[in-house]
């Protein structure tokens, strides 16, 4: 197997709960990996539904890898480690599971009858660009596989290693719809290193958008998630856009911080040990629930839509009517509290931006 000839070290084999054969678990022998364990299984599926009450603009996604390296004190995807027995705080970050089959599974699903060709979204739970991608390799056999099948899809990621994958992603463009988006919440270094701790500098994800639209991808930026008094400054803010300006994003799209379940609890602890000047702020702002208040999410909202969207446009999500041509695509959040503030209502282009 293409795994065998990695520097790692077998220390012990671990149950998972659902999967039927124990975890390989393995540790790698580089300081990006200290601390962190790797656990080798084999899934029985890799093709996921997404259930229609999740309001996702997509119905399947793909997911290589289970837990993230990437550390970010915010992401809404802690709690699913909770299905593996693990919590979402550290082990969420060193307990890394590798699904090391994905792509002939995706080879195999993709070729039954059954299978309609619908839209495959890759990077909606954890990013399969984190660290050890590197290492495994398992995304160029999922793209070929997705190639192959013509099938249309999207990847969402904070890595620019995705370039690695360059050439399968141009040969997909050939043969389907395919697109990409880099988050990037913040250029200030302290609030990147605080917030996302191992994710590749902003600066390198942004020259990815410019690599990738040179090459023909059409390619937005996510500025997500906006978090007051943390990444919210308008001049930083204004600075990204200008650069995803610079770049060719195809769009631009500011999500606010939503915090469900086990997140909300991490990121108030993160508060008091990092910012504990903010967390009467934040007790405030989401005293009633995950979300802000509308009023908050049309004030983050309007740092990435500009001066020259009408209130009643960015409420609607229609486009701005003088929006200068070549401009990026400004996708703003609904003010609606019944709209997902995860799901920008007007990001029409890439299902993929549509989701943090």
């Amino acid at each position: 197997m293409r795994w065998e000839n990695l520097t790692v070290d077998e220390d012990e084999r671990s149950r998972l709960p659902g999967y039927r054969e124990p975890a390989v678990v393995r540790r790698f022998r580089a300081p990006e990996a200290l601390d962190t364990r790797f656990y080798e299984v084999r899934a029985k599926s890799i093709l996921n539904r997404v259930p229609a009450a999740s309001r996702m603009p997509f119905r399947w996604t793909v997911n290589p890898y289970r837990g993230c390296s990437h550390a970010c004190v915010y992401c809404f995807a802690r709690p699913t480690h909770r299905y593996l027995d693990f919590d979402g705080g550290r082990d969420f970050e060193r307990e890394i599971v590798v699904k090391v089959n994905a792509p002939e599974l995706l080879r195999a699903e993709l070729a039954r009858p059954s299978w309609g060709g619908e839209h495959v979204a890759l990077g909606t739970n954890t990013d399969p660009y984190q660290w050890v991608e590197g290492r495994y390799r398992l995304m160029p056999t999922i793209w070929e596989a997705l190639r192959d099948a013509a099938n249309p899809c999207s990847v969402l990621t904070k890595s620019p290693l995705l370039l690695r994958d360059l050439a399968l992603m141009r040969e997909i463009a050939a043969r389907a719809t395919f697109s990409a988006a880099l988050s990037v919440p913040t250029l200030d270094e302290r609030a990147w290193r605080a917030t996302e701790p191992h994710t590749p500098n902003p600066r390198a994800r942004l020259e990815a958008v410019a690599e990738l639209t040179r090459a023909g991808i059409e390619t937005g930026v996510l500025i997500a998630p906006l978090m007051p008094g943390v990444n919210d400054a308008p001049e930083q803010v204004g600075r990204i856009v200008e650069l995803a300006t610079e770049a060719g994003a195809s769009f631009v799209s500011g999500i606010a911080l939503h915090l469900r379940g086990e997140v909300r609890e991490l990121f108030f602890a993160w508060l008091r040990d990092h910012r504990p000047d903010l967390v009467d702020r934040y007790e405030d702002l989401y005293r009633t629930g995950a979300y802000a208040p509308v009023a908050e999410r049309r004030r983050l909202a309007q740092l990435v839509a500009g001066p020259d969207m009408a209130p009643s446009e960015r409420m609607r999500g229609s486009p701005p009517s003088d929006r200068r041509r070549g401009s990026p695509r400004s996708d703003r959040m609904r003010g609606s509290p019944a709209a997902h503030p995860a799901i920008p209502p007007t990001a029409r282009t890439d299902p993929q931006q549509r989701l943090f």
